[in-house]
């Protein structure tokens, strides 16, 4: 089968979900030029396995060392099936990739530890091009070559930095430190929960954007916004929006922004948010609280890892060890 009759086979096939998965899986194997499932324990179809929550499931397909994969049947979207694969993420060993397909599409989320979620996004029709083949036979054989660039902790040193300077700049200005802080932190938070898509319609990053082009009302389009977000049934642009009721929303105080103020923001919000450590929010306002400290945040910030490399044997460690002393009291007075 060539590439070109895989995809007029497939383009709007009837098949059903359970009909047409398998079938399509070792199709694209063919036109790929790798082997089918065929061991198990390291490369099978409905590789049986456990949802982190509890409960039992199958990955439609699991190859150790480089993908889990969930097909869907065209129409039903491929969120559900990434979750199903999230879900499934540690019981299978931690997959570097995640790939989801709903015969017209492939989506390739990238999940290797310590690495940001990039996603490589082939339609049906890309097939076509063996550049886009290579990619997916990478899966297969290389997964390593799909790594993103630049490791999470890289990825938030770099923002924390951008950060730094911007509420630097803002208080050289005269602005009040804790005024600056409270209200970088209020922004950076739009920008997680866009991206993770709690915030609806990308509101924070299209109103930057406007912004921009239009600096008059920037305080009273963002003081909107976040009054939007700080309440129950909160509405903005006519579309409801989540109620944020952790409290930073609190207090909204906008400072004054001029045009290389809002342009640092904009081009701050377009990064992907889903890469970005949150662990940013506390060096953020610790910073940008302290005028005296370095502005330089990115010279601050201290990644995940290193944190565990402090933390685990001087605090993990030694309650694990009491705990099992403990459990071993416990089993003995119960004649376990």
């Amino acid at each position: 089968m060539t590439p070109q009759e895989f995809i007029d086979r497939w383009k709007n096939s009837p098949l059903t979900e359970r009909a047409g998965a398998q079938t399509f899986f070792l199709e694209l194997c063919d036109i790929l030029g790798v082997p089918h499932p065929g061991d198990a324990d390291s490369y099978c179809f409905e590789y049986g396995t456990q949802k982190s929550g509890g409960g039992d499931g199958f990955a439609d397909v699991f190859k150790r060392g480089c993908f889990a994969w969930e097909s869907k049947k065209p129409g039903r979207g491929l969120k559900a099936a990434l979750k199903q694969l999230t879900d499934y993420y540690l019981s299978l060993d931690c997959p570097p990739l995640l790939i989801v397909d709903d015969r017209q599409s492939i989506e390739i989320h990238t999940a290797f530890t310590g690495y940001p979620d990039e996603v490589r996004t082939l339609r049906l029709e890309d097939l076509a091009d063996a550049n886009k083949r290579r990619i997916l036979r990478y899966c297969f054989e290389a997964p390593e070559k799909l790594r993103p660039q630049k490791t999470t902790a890289a990825i938030t040193q770099d923002v924390a930095a951008q950060f730094g300077e911007l509420a630097e700049a803002m208080r050289r200005r005269g602005l009040d430190a804790q005024r600056v802080a409270h209200f970088l932190m209020q922004c950076l938070f739009a920008m997680f929960a866009e991206d993770e898509e709690v915030l609806p319609g990308m509101f924070f990053t299209r109103l930057l954007e406007r912004c921009v082009r239009e600096p008059g009302g920037t305080a009273d389009r963002i003081q909107r916004l976040f009054h939007a977000m700080s309440e129950k049934g909160g509405e903005f642009d006519l579309t409801e929006v989540p109620w944020f009721n952790g409290g930073l929303f609190k207090v909204i105080d906008v400072p004054p922004l001029n045009v290389a103020d809002l342009a640092a923001l904009l081009a701050a919000a377009r990064k992907d948010w889903r890469g970005i450590d949150p662990s940013i929010f506390g060096t953020l306002f610790e910073r940008g609280l302290d005028p005296k400290s370095r502005a330089q945040l990115g010279a601050h910030y201290t990644d995940i890892g290193t944190i565990h490399k402090l933390v685990r044997p001087l605090v993990l460690e030694p309650l694990m060890r009491e705990w099992e002393g403990v459990r071993g009291e416990i089993a003995g007075a119960l004649g376990i």
